[in-house]
């Protein structure tokens, strides 16, 4: 399955291995980085530009959390799980940063299913979902398991 926009819910049945799910986009502006920063990641490279200039990031960055909150906005409208999308465990990585001006898409790809031993309805799916700018550069690397379920009766 390969799929832009998945009408309708989906269970352990409906997914498998290779399969890719795309999501719309998110235009983020530096509004938002300074608004979410002052909220949740107060430091001087996500709050102004002029004080970032003289950091690693030589300008106004989102915070990683920011860019991995998103994410799991656009990871849960294009692949509308059964139950929702329950994490059981996750690996993230910001190989570049989000700034002012980047149009966002998240592409998860499940990269393995796992059928749990003692719960027949459920297994674990590992997803590497890979959060991209207009660009085509990846700005987050994300690998995560999540509790998938069949459909009941």
């Amino acid at each position: 399955m390969c799929a832009e926009a998945v009408t309708g819910t989906l269970y352990l049945d409906d997914v498998k291995v290779g399969d890719v799910f795309r999501s719309r986009e998110h235009a983020l502006d530096a509004a938002q980085i300074i608004a979410f920063a002052s909220s949740f990641d107060p430091q001087r490279f996500h709050l102004s530009d002029e004080a970032a200039r003289d950091s690693l990031f030589k300008g106004l960055a989102a915070s990683g959390w920011h860019t991995a909150s998103i994410t799991m906005r656009l990871l849960v409208e294009s692949l509308p799980l059964a139950d929702g999308v329950i994490g059981a465990g996750v690996e993230l990585s910001w190989p570049r940063p989000t700034r002012p001006g980047d149009i966002l898409r998240a592409e998860s790809t499940v990269t393995e299913i796992r059928p749990s031993r003692s719960k027949p309805d459920q297994a674990i799916a590992t997803l590497e979902t890979l959060t991209m700018n207009q660009n085509g550069e990846v700005l987050q690397r994300m690998v995560s398991k999540n509790v998938l379920f069949r459909r009941r009766g």
